[in-house]
Formats: structure tokens, sequence, C-alpha cells
């Protein structure tokens, strides 16, 4: 049960980075400070509901495409966020691709730095 609060925690901060990201790069795309983390939690629920349907049908019909499961989750995580919260707004084409792969590649970094820290934490209190 630890394990799986921890793993939440580490991909909702994990797209919170990403989101920030993406906002401190991107013009067009704006994150309203009162509404981030309702923004981040619709953002987060809708990928974690989405990935895993996005997978299985790729692997079902095109294996090529199960790669890029990620990056659709993202992008449609983005779209659902932004029709639902006022937290995110997105405008122009070039913005939201950028800002989807933008939002995926920072949190998949996140996502891999994050468990790191709170291992070497973990170990480090367990040898005090």
């Amino acid at each position: 049960m630890i394990r799986l609060i921890v793993s939440a925690v580490i991909y909702l901060v994990a797209n919170a980075i990403g989101l920030l990201v993406a906002n401190a790069l991107l013009d067009d795309m704006s994150v309203d400070g009162s509404a981030f983390v309702i923004a981040v939690l619709i953002f987060t629920g809708v990928e974690v509901l989405v990935q895993p349907l996005i997978t299985q049908i790729a692997i079902k019909r095109a294996h090529a495409l199960a790669g890029s499961s990620a990056l659709i989750a993202t992008l449609i995580g983005l779209i659902v966020t932004v029709a639902v919260s006022d937290g995110l707004d997105i405008s122009g084409l070039v913005t939201w691709v950028l800002a989807t792969v933008i939002v995926w590649a920072a949190a998949l970094v996140a996502g891999f730095i994050l468990p790191a820290i709170f291992v070497k934490r973990a170990v480090g209190e367990a040898r005090r």
C-alpha cells in the first residue's frame, strides 16, 4: 500500500514538474497558480485512465504505436485539462505539440530522478 501511495505522489509531482517546465518554456502556455493543483490532479487522473487503454489498443492494432502511447496520453491529458480546468491554457498548434513533448519528457525525467531521491533518503534513514 505504501508503494502505491509513493508511486502516486511521484507521478503527481513528475506531472507537476512537466507542466511547470512547459509553462516556463512556452509563451503561449499558461498555468494559473491558484488552479494549478486542480490542473495537475485532472491531468494526472486522465493520464492514469487513458494510458493503459491506449497501450492496449496500440498492442492489438499496431505495435509501432505502443511506444508513442505515453505521448498520446499526455496530449489527451492536456486537452481534457484545458477543456475542464481554468488552470491551464494552451493556444496554437505548435504550442500544443511542443507542450505535449515537453510535459512528457520533463515528467519522464522527473519520474526517473524522484524515486532515486526517495530511495536514497529511505536508505539513509534506515542506516541510522
